[in-house]
């Protein structure tokens, strides 16, 4: 007979849904032993897989939308999400974000520049006289998130910048039904941009130009569903659509905390590491999550504090599931992270 009295209310129990980028590195990068990452461990070993996934790599931007069930038509609609947070207001949004391309060998590489607001106003004007009539407006509230407004969504399939920066761009630029159209649009900012004196002027103090724009998250507009009671992460994206679904935003502090029944964890500090070509700084991020985030929701987990730790892997398209009587499934055992590496 338990001692709670008959008409006590039960609490609905925790369950954290944990979203993560960039855990596993390609076999030759690897990750040196010395870092402790036991209760990772743990939970990678003793997880069940779900059927949530398909084993296919997915971007954070086309996750993020899948969890506040905003479909992607192709594209995920970031840049709706993202004008809203801006304060841009309604429209027909093409996120249009500054960039730096640069050849190498036969190579087309995108590098995301410093920028500064002056500099991105600056250009968006220069932008806005030179398109003046092609019902193309571009606006910069925020000096690395530059916007194209148009009177219509154009039909095309893009790529999120996220996944392009560092990498050859060719074959990832804007595919579809108006690609040709906005190929060669590209073409005309990149002349423009080339002759801007404001680039003349970085290139002078030793910072790489300003000489192209990347077209981006263009889906449909859709409300973001309020499917979390919080929302926490150290990437800005997690913020406006939680922001846009009216859920409680925090940044992530150094170690785990919830107050709430259903909590969505977006921890990015591993992908802005890669992006950044330092590997010192993901192994940093990597044992920084270990110590305030997998050993606290490990020892959560086990003594009953939340019910269920979901984990979703994008890098790999996993979708992991652990309960308490999981934690106990001694037979499953561990492996090094090493294990768990990006097959090609």
């Amino acid at each position: 007979m338990s001692g709670q009295p008959a008409n006590a209310k039960l609490r609905p129990m925790k369950t954290i849904h944990l979203l993560i980028a960039d855990l596993f590195l390609p076999p030759e990068l690897g990750v040196s032993t010395d870092l402790n990452l036991s209760s990772l461990r743990k939970i990678l070993a003793r997880s069940k897989k779900s059927s949530a996934f398909t084993s296919m790599p997915m971007s954070l931007e086309n996750h993020l939308s899948r969890l506040f069930a905003v479909p992607c038509c192709p594209d995920a609609p970031i840049a709706a999400v993202s004008a809203a947070f801006d304060g841009m207001g309604e429209g027909c949004w093409v996120r249009a974000d500054p960039v730096h391309l640069h050849l190498q060998r036969d190579r087309l590489m995108l590098s995301q520049p410093e920028t500064d607001l002056s500099e991105a106003k600056i250009l968006c004007a220069a932008l806005n006289d030179y398109f003046a009539g092609q019902g193309m407006t571009f606006f910069a509230p925020h000096a690395a998130r530059w916007y194209l407004r148009l009177d219509k969504l154009p039909e095309l399939e893009t790529t999120p910048l996220s996944q392009v920066v560092g990498r050859n761009v060719r074959g990832l630029l804007p595919r579809g039904k108006e690609a040709t159209h906005w190929h060669k649009v590209l073409n005309e900012i990149q002349m423009l941009l080339y002759a801007q004196p404001v680039n003349e002027a970085r290139e002078t103090r030793g910072l790489m130009p300003i000489n192209s724009l990347w077209l981006w998250g263009c889906g449909a507009n859709a409300a973001p569903q309020k499917t979390y009671e919080q929302v926490s992460s150290d990437e800005d994206l997690a913020g406006m659509f939680a922001a846009a679904a009216g859920v409680p935003f925090a940044k992530l502090s150094s170690h785990w905390q919830s107050e709430n029944h259903r909590q969505l964890l977006v921890f990015a500090g591993l992908s802005q590491a890669l992006r950044n070509q330092d590997l010192e700084a993901w192994r940093a991020a990597l044992q920084q999550f270990e110590t305030g985030y997998a050993k606290p929701l490990w020892q959560a987990l086990r003594s009953g504090k939340i019910a269920c730790l979901q984990v979703d892997i994008l890098c790999q398209g996993q979708s992991l599931q652990l309960t308490r009587a999981d934690t106990w499934a001694l037979w499953r055992r561990n492996q090094s992270l090493a294990d768990y590496t990006i097959k090609e």
